[in-house]
């Protein structure tokens, strides 16, 4: 279901439904012990609560005056919880987001300006690097503060690749020269060279930006179909090449799980993800892994933020909650205790403290990567606009048509260039 459909749908269940978080809004009556009760909902495991509910602690230990209320979820439906909140005028003093749906929210006037607040400096954001806070902007206000940073990896079998004797991909290698690469370690290996990335939204804007282009200019497509055929084109040849697997493994690898992606099972000596997927894919194979940019020009890559936090702009609590998203951000002792869980910290100074105490060796590869590319990174695009979950949903379709062969890249990339144009400036 499409974002704008989920959100107009549970709009009326809203009204009819008890709130699981009932109360989440920034009600002024409080606590009866005088003390100001801040909501605070996120997605995460129960690793993510536990050291989220410790950096609280510390702040009410700091602030006696303020106490949480926290509500957590799994990834799965948490968006759907956020939007019957927000529908019901219900939704948390803090919440946490993502660049999937930034924009929609902010476009909503859901989430709070955050710009006066950076402007006046009671939300420091001098230590973060300029692209990173600049992609929460949206509309030219700050929706957002990027609680760490991120940017897009390929993850590689460094075990099967050594033993075989194979050249490691490196960064600045050409997707041609990629595709090659793979076309000889496959062999070599008894395994297919590379994941198949043309359903994945993330390698093609990459790809665009290499080219000229962008992914979106506002609610409009930055590229044209031609540009779509030449990636699906450049794919087909890969697959032609026997550079990839067959098509149904492609499909496997194409699932967002951890668990399915290619490297993982061993069906391909590639993955593409974003560089703190690492250290979860890593857990899941014996195998040593190693990771580097995207192909091609990397500073067509950028300091993304793995996950915001933001403020409800009815939250009755504005200011105590813009401390708190300060406090988290800034405040030595809760970096430390929050470490790399939302992604490398934003602030540089904590994040180089951060990076000194990490010992395991996928998120030390995870940290060195993102430090090679912050000197290389490009300026930040745009949130994605209204529509992008949708873009990416006809994305793969698009690109598993071409994939299976029941589509050429040319009607393949005409069936996703409208889909994708009428989703976003619809």
């Amino acid at each position: 279901m499409t974002a704008p459909r989920m959100l107009r749908g549970l709009m009326a269940a809203a009204l009819v439904l008890p709130l699981a978080l009932a109360g989440c809004g920034g009600d002024d009556s409080g606590s009866k012990d005088g003390k100001t009760e801040l909501t605070f909902f996120w997605w995460g495991g129960e690793a993510r609560a536990k050291l989220t509910q410790q950096a609280l602690d510390l702040y009410t230990s700091k602030h006696p005056d303020i106490k949480f209320k926290t509500t957590w979820q799994a990834n799965q439906g948490y968006f759907d919880k956020l939007a019957t909140l927000t529908a019901g005028s219900d939704a948390p003093d803090i919440f946490q987001i993502d660049d999937n749906y930034l924009a929609e929210y902010a476009t909503r006037n859901v989430t709070e300006d955050l710009t006066p607040y950076k402007d006046s400096a009671k939300l420091d954001i001098t230590k973060f690097p300029e692209s990173l806070w600049k992609y929460g902007v949206v509309d030219g206000k700050l929706a957002g503060m990027a609680m760490g940073e991120n940017t897009q990896g390929l993850v590689f079998n460094k075990t099967k690749l050594e033993a075989a004797k194979q050249e490691l991909p490196k960064t600045g290698m050409s997707w041609e020269e990629l595709i090659a690469w793979a076309q000889k370690a496959g062999p070599a290996t008894k395994i297919p060279g590379t994941m198949d990335p043309s359903a994945d939204y993330k390698a093609m804007w990459v790809w665009l930006r290499q080219n000229g282009k962008d992914l979106y200019n506002g609610n409009q497509l930055a590229f044209t179909k031609e540009d779509v055929q030449k990636w699906f084109e450049l794919w087909k040849g890969a697959r032609d090449a026997k550079a990839t697997p067959t098509a149904d493994v492609i499909h496997e690898g194409n699932e967002t799980d951890i668990t399915k992606q290619t490297v993982v099972t061993g069906k391909a000596l590639t993955s593409w993800v974003w560089a703190n997927q690492m250290p979860d894919i890593q857990k899941n194979t014996k195998d040593e892994l190693g990771v580097v940019a995207y192909p091609g020009d990397p500073s067509a890559q950028w300091a993304r933020a793995s996950m915001y936090l933001s403020i409800y702009r009815g939250s009755k609590h504005k200011d105590a909650a813009i401390d708190v998203l300060n406090f988290l951000a800034n405040d030595p002792e809760a970096v430390k205790i929050l470490g790399t869980d939302r992604g490398l910290p934003s602030n540089l100074d904590l994040r180089a403290q951060v990076a000194a105490t990490v010992t395991d060796p996928a998120m030390k590869a995870s940290i060195a990567l993102e430090d090679e590319l912050v000197k290389k990174f490009g300026p930040s695009p745009a949130v994605p606009p209204k529509g992008h979950s949708t873009v990416k949903t006809e994305l793969r379709k698009a690109a598993e048509a071409a994939q299976f062969g029941t589509a050429t890249p040319a009607q393949a990339a005409e069936q996703f260039f409208n889909a994708a144009k009428a989703a976003v400036s619809g």
